[in-house]
């Protein structure tokens, strides 16, 4: 008869089904996809395509050469995937401010408060905005960015001239005023706070641009 081997006093010997049961690896926090997405978006954000290489984003991210290709395809794929995320994530900060029915004043104000936010954040300086401190310089030669770019820059002109037509229903702008013009406007005060938060302006410096460009926008207090 033969008999089972022993494991030292005290520590008790595997069952059968312990025996055969694989054990498992346990996987970094980077190696799930929404997690390496967000850390590949911070570095495009902070350094731009061209800048950023594999091995930049399978530091960044945890995952070698082959897991990134696995999970999200080429640097451009990904490039392309981290920008659509960044303009998730500000659709969804900055649309139920457009949605709210407050006065024109304040809902400018809201909405350039939580883009500021926005393009303030980072650990390591202000990050900016990726459609116009990265994405545009890759919108010249990449027809799909540039298709992206362009959604991106009519989405956010269609927002503010929605928020300008009620207000002029509401009689708190002009009847002359054209809402598509003061759209236009709107959207570029909110690239060109982004341009300089990048610069690393400060916020009270911003905060007093986006106080006359409203001021212009829809009158004095």
């Amino acid at each position: 008869m033969v008999q089972k081997k022993k494991g030292p006093p005290g520590v008790p010997s595997e069952t059968p089904a312990e025996a055969a049961e694989p054990k498992r690896r346990g996987r970094p926090r980077a190696y799930e996809p929404e997690v390496a997405l967000g850390k590949a978006l911070d570095l495009f954000r902070a350094t731009g395509f061209a800048a950023t290489s594999l091995d930049d984003l399978s530091a960044a991210t945890g995952m070698n050469r082959p897991s990134l290709y696995g999970a999200f395809g080429d640097k451009r794929e990904l490039y392309i995937k981290s920008y659509q995320r960044y303009r998730d994530n500000a659709r969804a900060a900055l649309g139920e401010i457009f949605r709210q029915d407050w006065p024109v004043r304040k809902r400018l104000e809201r909405i350039y408060a939580a883009a500021l936010d926005i393009y303030l954040s980072g650990e390591d300086g202000p990050r900016g905005c990726f459609t116009v401190t990265t994405a545009g310089s890759e919108a010249i030669a990449d027809p799909d960015i540039r298709a992206m770019v362009q959604n991106a820059l009519t989405e956010l002109d269609k927002a503010f001239a929605h928020g300008f037509r009620l207000a002029k229903e509401k009689g708190e702008l002009p009847g002359d005023a054209n809402p598509v013009m003061l759209a236009q406007l709107a959207s570029a005060t909110i690239h060109s706070i982004a341009i300089r938060a990048r610069a690393r302006a400060s916020r009270k410096e911003l905060e007093a641009i986006v106080a006359g460009a409203i001021d212009l926008m829809v009158g004095g207090k």
